[in-house]
């Protein structure tokens, strides 16, 4: 094959050791030559690793992305050579012939040919912030699994107050439970520790709250589970500030993004952590929504025939955030996501909907960011206004057809607007 790449190198990348193979052009003409060395993860090893390279004259650095082993190993070599990370379902070896040796040597084969892309790898900046709102869903997650266990114990104890209020957590709530770990155990009393709307629903709730609450049992549970609930609560703070002073210089793209319906702040900051704000590295708004895993995939084969077009995997992360967007999109009224999600929903189903809804947002961060400007609403009638009249009246008039009317059109004098 033909070498595009002439001095180049592959990094088996493990959690110890890194396996470097360089292959530049050898002593006779038109041969290749081909050394493999070995070197641990450690920061100096991996300075010793960077100058082995530079003194081959290498020019382009690959490796294969293995959960979080590739992160230093990249990060020491950015700044010296051009790196690349590689989807390991690209490099897949020939089976039988695995070892750390063999892989680095393949990766470096196929590098130097130029048969692999690289993975997108936004700059520092981004990856730092990215680590920050994914350590801070992290801890909204676990917040949300503390507070379903602390439901739990609620209901151990005949305590009915999700039966009443519309969530376990509230002001009431902690109002309640404090003055159970006090020793309150009148319903009367507790029920009068109601805030805001359920101060109107004072009979209910006292009838929710007549409990059999041990404090010498629950109330050691529920302790422990407020304390971490306020140590959460604590912790989001933190992760809230920090992202603050990070995404300021970007406040003004930050609010064109929450212009699109369904994203609000903390959407908008998955969003921005995840896919940055350097379009230049997705040329179209079809390769953004390709690499987020929200379009179809390709999957034809015997002469054309098409069997599914599942979507990519995609980042979890990223996913997860679109999905949350996309079911606040849909529940707007008069805008062309719902409308366009309320259209594919009726004849592909929910989930179909909910992933072209997802795709739809994609888009419109792309050029949202890309050109700078605010979101554009299409509004409900789009699909609609995308034919002329004489379009939809013939398509109208083929449906009635079909069920075996017989139909005559005239125009109108003045057409209605």
């Amino acid at each position: 094959m033909q070498v595009v790449y002439e001095r180049c190198a592959g990094l088996d990348v493990h959690r110890d050791t890194v396996v470097a193979t360089v292959r530049s052009p050898g002593k006779r003409r038109g041969s290749r030559s081909t050394e493999t060395r070995t070197f641990r993860t450690t920061m100096r090893a991996l300075a010793e690793l960077g100058d082995w390279l530079a003194c081959e004259g290498v020019e382009l650095v690959g490796m294969e992305a293995t959960g979080v082993y590739w992160k230093p190993v990249f990060t020491s070599l950015e700044d010296r050579f051009t790196c690349w990370l590689v989807n390991a379902a690209h490099l897949k070896n020939v089976p039988g012939r695995k070892t750390d040796v063999a892989d680095s040597v393949w990766i470096t084969r196929i590098l130097e040919c130029g048969l692999v892309r690289p993975s997108f790898v936004p700059v520092q900046e981004f990856r730092e912030l990215r680590d920050l709102v994914r350590a801070r869903t992290a801890v909204s997650q676990e917040r949300v699994r503390v507070i379903q266990r602390l439901e739990k114990i609620l209901q151990d104890a005949g305590i009915k107050l999700t039966s009443v209020a519309s969530q376990v957590w509230s002001k009431t709530s902690r109002a309640v439970l404090e003055a159970l770990l006090e020793g309150v155990t009148s319903p009367v009393e507790l029920a009068a520790l109601a805030k805001g709307r359920l101060r109107s629903k004072r009979e209910a709730l006292e009838e929710a709250l007549e409990h059999r609450f041990r404090v010498e049992h629950h109330g050691v549970i529920v302790r422990g589970l407020l304390a971490h609930i306020d140590g959460l609560e604590l912790r989001l703070e933190a992760y809230d500030a920090e992202i603050a002073v990070r995404l300021a210089p970007h406040q003004e793209i930050l609010e064109l993004i929450q212009t699109i319906p369904g994203v609000g702040a903390k959407v908008a900051r998955v969003l921005v952590a995840e896919i940055g704000l350097d379009m230049s590295v997705f040329p179209t708004s079809a390769h953004l929504a390709s690499w987020a895993g929200v379009c179809p995939g390709n999957h034809a084969s015997g002469g054309g025939k098409r069997r599914g077009g599942r979507s990519r995997p995609g980042p979890k992360w990223l996913k997860a955030a679109l999905t949350e967007a996309a079911w606040g999109a849909v529940k707007a009224k008069d805008t062309y996501l719902s409308a366009h999600h309320m259209q594919i929903k009726g004849r592909a189903g929910g989930f179909k909907a909910i992933g072209a809804t997802r795709h739809d947002i994609v888009v419109a961060y792309w050029h949202i960011v890309h050109d700078h400007v605010p979101y554009r609403e299409l509004g409900p009638n789009w699909a609609a206004r995308r034919f002329s009249p004489g379009q939809r009246a013939k398509r109208l008039t083929a449906q009635l057809e079909a069920l075996g009317f017989d139909v005559t059109l005239e125009p109108t004098p003045t057409p209605p607007t």
